[in-house]
């Protein structure tokens, strides 16, 4: 009557120990930084980092931390304050975190693709007096010294007579300090409300805002590695940042098991399966693009010659992953769905292509469950209420936004930091009951007939590209700051080929009916200044007028609809050749010549 109960059993068997561990740990006010110097105590010596060649072990990282707690105490810092950090991956970069932990402050991880108004912004937000930054960050930090000059700036990876004037060595103090343990006293004050640390996600409008993540959050963040077949033997291949919410799953549950982790700066498609062998990885986190650039690389004999059990992760679209779990012999690959600022998550152990997770109507009435797919204004991108005023639960082989209960506790604090628009339009009120509060991911999915959820699209402000959220609000901000652009309406398009969506502009001109070769080399510096690659527009649109609602907003689903097809856009089409470092006209000969290059 059932056939589908088995694959609840499934989730059933893997989540229902670790939700009770994360809830005893909450209850007992255990924190990360509680976790990580018991395993210390249980194994000193064993391999905690492998980076470039080197072994760090629990005792040497947590030695390390300990230095940098005694430097964060004598700046004066306690529970309540913060530091910001500026780093690429590193073992710099956890024991920095793991040192700040020791005293309750909060970490502030800023993203290291950042520069300009953009890396300000985010710094300022931080509420820090101090910046910690890794020397290969020092020319991007000089380009915005004049506006940081109220920071203590401290450079990792310099001593100081390296260092220009206003810069301090944060290697001659660690240098200087001792690696003595730090009582648990000093972070009395803390417990499971405090701040952990702040993870930077573009959120719906504006700048990068600091997403609060809470001890307790960060905590079942480190039993998820054991939900996914986690244990204390595996070691865990980490390339994912360090200062995104997918960089801090892997390390933090690797702290909750005890595991080994390899770690490094970046992905690299040429070591990859080397390094798969050479160090037994059994487990790794991926993003659906960098599964697509492994499935389009020639066949390495180590592609199957690895200790590989599972691994997890999103984005990885039904369209390749039969291929890909095939070729490269995956025994478990574990997609999942959450948000840094959301309270919910899903995910599916059934190996089934392309799904997120389950909403079975006997998980749905599980306690604890707090996941809900509602019928949505695609427009809005907010849930469509019922005469009575509540949010429409979808039925099976529906489309519908999915959303998720926020507890109490879990109110305590806003989602964002210093950001009230933000929070305020994240939040569903009363969705099914008076007094009840959603999250709302901004994200719609498909629930087929066997209650597996699939990603269908992210609507509202923001789109995905390589891995990041890109908002719409904050590209288009900066890309108005060109003299000749009157106005900018960003939206994300579908890419053959590629996950999730690049970007695309669709500009008004001052005094411009179109772009001519200066103005587009010029676009083209103004956006390499001052954005991200992953956020700079793949293709720009020429309007002769704003497409507008009837309240004068920018109208974008039939923009993104329309997107750059030939066909059906008669205004002029232009799209970044990087080669030439410029925009050019788009022609089907030119779409075909630029979208067939590995990367974009």
């Amino acid at each position: 009557m059932f056939p589908w109960l088995g694959e609840d059993l499934k989730i059933l068997r893997a989540g229902g120990p670790v939700k009770r561990a994360a809830e005893k740990a909450v209850e007992n006010g255990y924190l990360i930084i509680d976790k990580f110097e018991h395993k210390v105590k249980i194994h000193p010596q064993k391999p905690f980092i492998i980076y470039e060649g080197n072994v760090f072990t629990y005792e040497f990282v947590d030695q390390q931390a300990n230095k940098v707690a005694r430097i964060v105490r004598q700046w004066g810092l306690s529970e309540g304050d913060s530091v910001a950090l500026f780093f690429p991956n590193s073992p710099e970069y956890i024991w920095t975190m793991l040192g700040v932990a020791k005293l309750g402050v909060t970490a502030a991880l800023i993203n290291c693709n950042l520069h300009g108004k953009a890396l300000v912004h985010s710094i300022n937000l931080s509420e820090s007096k101090y910046l910690i930054v890794d020397t290969g960050l020092l020319e991007v930090i000089q380009e915005s010294l004049p506006e940081l000059n109220h920071y203590e700036i401290y450079s990792q990876g310099s001593l100081q007579s390296s260092l220009p004037d206003g810069l301090v060595s944060f290697d001659d103090l660690m240098l200087r300090a001792l690696p003595t343990p730090i009582h648990k006293h000093v972070r009395s004050n803390v417990t499971v409300m405090s701040t952990f640390c702040y993870v930077y996600t573009s959120g719906t409008t504006g700048l990068p805002k600091p997403c609060i993540i809470l001890q307790h959050k960060a905590i079942k963040i480190s039993k998820l590695l054991s939900f996914f077949g986690g244990n204390s033997k595996d070691i865990v291949y980490l390339f994912l940042p360090l200062y995104h919410s997918s960089g801090q799953l892997s390390w933090l549950g690797s702290i909750d098991l005890g595991t080994t982790i390899v770690l490094k700066k970046k992905f690299s498609l040429r070591s990859f399966w080397k390094d798969i062998k050479l160090f037994d990885v059994t487990m790794f986190q991926y993003i659906g693009e960098l599964c697509r650039y492994l499935l389009s690389q020639p066949k390495d004999p180590l592609e199957t010659q690895h200790k590989i059990k599972a691994i997890f992760g999103n984005g990885l679209r039904k369209d390749i992953w039969e291929k890909f779990q095939a070729r490269f012999r995956i025994p478990l690959i574990v997609e999942f769905f959450g948000a840094t600022e959301g309270t919910g998550f899903n995910c599916q152990l059934s190996n089934k292509p392309g799904a997120i997770g389950r909403l079975s109507p006997f998980l749905k009435r599980l306690p604890g469950n707090m996941s809900r797919i509602v019928k949505c204004d695609y427009e809005t991108a907010q849930p469509i209420r019922d005469q009575n005023g509540r949010c429409i639960d979808i039925k099976a082989g529906g489309f519908g936004l999915i959303i998720s209960g926020i507890p109490p506790e879990a109110q305590v604090k806003p989602l964002y930091k210093a950001s009230v628009e933000a929070n305020d339009k994240k939040i569903v009120r009363n969705a099914f009951e008076d007094g009840d509060v959603y999250f709302n991911y901004g994200d719609t999915v498909y629930l087929d007939q066997d209650y597996f959820m699939y990603f269908h699209d992210r609507l509202g402000d923001t789109f995905r590209w390589k891995g990041e959220n890109v908002s719409t609000t904050e590209v288009a901000n900066i890309l108005t700051d060109i003299d000749f652009i009157h106005d900018a309406n960003v939206y994300g398009v579908t890419v053959p080929g590629h996950d999730g969506k690049a970007g695309m502009a669709a500009l008004t001109l001052n005094d411009l009916t179109n772009l001519d070769s200066e103005h587009l080399q010029s676009f083209y510096q103004h956006c390499e200044h001052n954005l991200p690659r992953y956020a700079t527009p793949l293709f720009i649109r020429i309007l002769q007028e704003a497409v507008l609602t009837a309240t004068f907003k920018q109208r974008k689903v039939d923009l993104a609809k329309e997107g750059y097809d030939l066909n059906v856009v008669e205004d002029p089409l232009f799209i970044r050749d990087d080669t030439l470092k410029t925009y050019i006209p788009l022609t089907e000969t030119v779409l075909s010549t630029i979208l067939t290059k590995s990367k974009l």
